[in-house]
């Protein structure tokens, strides 16, 4: 039986910038977040897919129109939003989906955010179902960019803060497309049902 659903969308600027939000609200506790749709291929796809499997909140922002820029999250949690004050007020913990191109760790899943306990529960489903990659949990670890702790960082503005998840573009895409690959999207939905989206 399908999940009872109700999509919006909003368009902002920010710093000449154009982006279009799309907001898909279910019945669950917790939201996945996609903040650089187009920017780091893939990730709005997977958080869509994901939440499809899971019957989860869905966030995402895309930049419809060249040349794409990356802003940094907490920037955007500063950019007055309807949609994203929905999100955040209906989730209670928020995986946010980002990409990382760091030569040094190709294989590696950062696991960043406020909700420790929650990176863990993730981290735990990935490393079962995506043996070619390496989850990263300890922040002593993670590159200091990649954290995703900034106070202001919208994964950390839900009740139970969040997750933020830094893929390498291997496990966000297959080739040119922004397809993410299934065992990927298998570990992210299994790591989404033992938090009880």
């Amino acid at each position: 039986m399908p999940v009872p659903q109700d999509t919006t969308t909003e368009r902002l600027r920010l710093d000449g910038t154009e982006f279009v939000l799309r907001l898909t609200s279910r019945d669950s506790r917790l939201g996945l977040l996609a903040l650089h749709g187009g920017v780091e291929g893939g990730t709005a796809e997977l958080a869509e897919e994901v939440a499809a499997r899971t019957g989860a909140t869905c966030l995402t922002f895309s930049q419809p129109s060249p040349p794409r820029t990356h802003i940094s999250s907490h920037l955007l949690a500063e950019t007055p939003s309807r949609t994203l004050e929905t999100f955040l007020s209906a989730v209670s913990l928020t995986i946010s989906l980002h990409g990382h191109l760091r030569p040094a760790t190709p294989d590696a899943i950062f696991l960043g955010g406020s909700n420790r306990e929650a990176a863990r529960t993730l981290a735990a489903a990935l490393r079962a179902l995506t043996p070619s990659f390496t989850p990263v949990t300890d922040l002593t670890e993670i590159p200091s960019g990649l954290r995703g702790l900034h106070p202001r960082n919208p994964v950390n503005l839900t009740r139970e803060g969040g997750v933020q998840l830094e893929l390498p573009l291997t496990a966000r895409t297959q080739g040119l497309r922004d397809v993410p690959p299934e065992d990927v999207v298998a570990g992210v939905t299994e790591g989404v049902r033992r938090l009880g989206a």
